[in-house]
């Protein structure tokens, strides 16, 4: 699992420009963090519901792909329960179900106190290909997982283009 929490700390370029850290990762499970900042209020100052969405995204991302095959996300949505205006936002993803092409996901994001801030339901598409075979073997600083078996691609997978990298 630390490759796995390696592989989105480092490769998920959005949420560390977002200043979102995944902090743990087990299998379906993860967990991230994102200390509130002036760049993350919205018009009212309170957290902006983007920010909030990429702190669930990325734990869900990693709780999906949490079993070594990647995982894209094909539906996703969220419900706005309390509004946070500082402090440290975390995100608990947990899988609900999980079948070899399907996988459900509930984040749960909460403040300080341990309030609730906001539900998020997430859906992936499992594909064959493996995780980290994905991250370049030419960077010593991204952990490649090694190829345990090359098998045949989904034609299917090459038409899925995803917008969300989770």
């Amino acid at each position: 699992m630390r490759r796995i929490h390696d592989f989105f700390n480092r490769r998920d370029r959005f949420a560390a420009h977002s200043g979102v850290e995944l902090t743990e990762v087990g299998q379906g499970r993860a967990v991230a963090r994102l200390r509130l900042d002036q760049k993350h209020l919205n018009g009212v100052d309170t957290a902006h519901g983007g920010a909030i969405f990429t702190l669930a995204d990325l734990a869900f991302a990693a709780a999906c792909n949490s079993h070594g095959t990647v995982a894209v996300a094909i539906n996703a949505s969220i419900s706005y329960m309390k509004a946070a205006a500082s402090g440290t936002l975390t995100a608990v993803a947990e899988e609900t179900a999980c079948n070899p092409r399907l996988g459900t996901y509930t984040v749960k994001i909460s403040d300080d106190s341990g309030d609730l801030v906001a539900i998020f339901q997430g859906m992936a598409y499992r594909k064959r290909d493996r995780l980290l075979e994905t991250a370049d073997p030419a960077d010593p600083a991204d952990p490649v997982m090694p190829a345990e078996s090359a098998g045949q691609a989904d034609p299917a997978d090459a038409a899925d283009q995803a917008p969300s990298g989770s």
